[in-house]
């Protein structure tokens, strides 16, 4: 029997916003140096003020990098220009995993959220807003621009970075909750969260003739020179602070339960990924699931000939309670032989495609 032919591979793309400041440039050169063996793509405004030398073995001499130069990314480009763009880190050969887009300070994340989900490249979809903002200046930057509790509202995973030199941060962390609709909140000092939180790390083992910055970091020198220090690297204990559960069924997930399920997921839990297999209700594909925060999206994809059908979920997250979660999925396991006519149109929202607007929630 002849197995179906796979999908086009497809890149996540992320946008990374936040006002002056708040520490985005930070974030991604921590993304860069700890990628977990993947390649990132970057698109980024104010080029100036990235670590060249860091973008450059990160992305084969380049290769994986687009500046813009000065202006802001919104009102410098169309989709079609920004397709451009993501259509050369796109190329096969340059094996890019992962690509992050970089705003300006004074880009409209919603304007650039639209032009992604306005994109007619098959290699590329659209992965998620992360709004990275300032603990120790949230107040003062609230003031001055107003427009952040808008931002918010449209992110998937908020970054409260700074948390370190915030007098009160607690404070900041839950006045950015009651900002967000479902997004994910997440504490961090210097940018350092875990990369898993936006996108699936590929182990350096499974890449053959091409190295990720990380592979080059000499983490060792690193850790012996500044181990304890302000600029310690402390990425092999982030996952210290998480809580991770792993989930897998022989049995087929009921969709209609399932999206009960991941519609009241606690505000804790950061990040879902995997496949689910919905048994009668699609006998020819998986689905492969991608969440960030309040960003959730489906993609189909055939099973292969022989292939054995499970479902197989990893849940990311913070003072969640696994074993509860668990229970949750366990009651999403279904033995109907027959599929409810109906049955999939929850989670058929959420497959790529749809009409969406980036202002309402996931």
């Amino acid at each position: 029997m002849r197995q179906p032919s796979p999908e086009p591979r497809q890149i996540p793309v992320v946008v990374l916003a936040g006002f002056l400041g708040s520490g985005k440039t930070t974030l991604l050169n921590h993304l860069l140096h700890h990628s977990g063996g993947s390649r990132i793509g970057a698109i980024v405004n104010d080029f100036g003020a990235i670590e060249i030398d860091a973008m450059a073995v990160a992305g084969a001499l380049g290769d994986s990098t687009v500046s813009l130069g000065n202006g802001c990314l919104c009102c410098a480009v169309d989709a079609s220009e920004l397709d451009q763009y993501l259509e050369k880190l796109a190329e096969p050969s340059l094996g890019i995993d992962v690509i992050v887009i970089e705003a300006s300070g004074l880009a409209e994340p919603q304007e650039l959220v639209r032009m992604l989900l306005a994109s007619e490249l098959p290699g590329i979809v659209y992965g998620g807003l992360v709004e990275v903002v300032d603990a120790a200046e949230f107040d003062a930057t609230r003031a001055r621009h107003p427009e952040i509790d808008r931002h918010l509202a449209l992110a998937d995973l908020v970054v409260v970075n700074k948390v370190d030199r915030a007098a009160d941060g607690e404070r900041v962390i839950g006045l950015v909750r009651s900002l967000v609709d479902r997004a994910a909140v997440v504490p961090a000092a210097y940018g350092r969260i875990d990369p898993e939180f936006l996108f699936d790390c590929r182990p350096s083992e499974e890449r053959i003739g091409q190295l990720s910055f990380d592979d080059l970091h000499d983490h060792g020198a690193h850790h012996e020179h500044d181990e304890h220090g302000e600029h310690a690297d402390h990425t092999g204990h982030l996952h210290s602070a998480y809580d991770s559960l792993s989930f897998t069924s022989a049995r087929p997930l009921d969709p209609r339960r399932l999206m009960e399920f991941l519609d009241s997921r606690p505000e804790g839990l950061y990040r879902i990924k995997g496949y689910v297999d919905f048994g009668p209700y699609d006998v020819r594909n998986r689905y492969a699931v991608h969440a960030v925060g309040r960003f959730l999206r489906f993609y189909p994809e055939p099973w292969l000939a022989g292939e054995e059908h499970l479902t197989q979920l990893v849940l990311i997250g913070s003072g969640i309670d696994a074993p509860a979660l668990e229970l949750q999925l366990d009651a999403c396991r279904s033995d109907a032989p027959h599929a409810d006519e109906h049955g999939m149109w929850g989670v058929l929202r959420y497959v790529r495609g749809r009409d969406e607007d980036p202002a309402e929630p996931a």
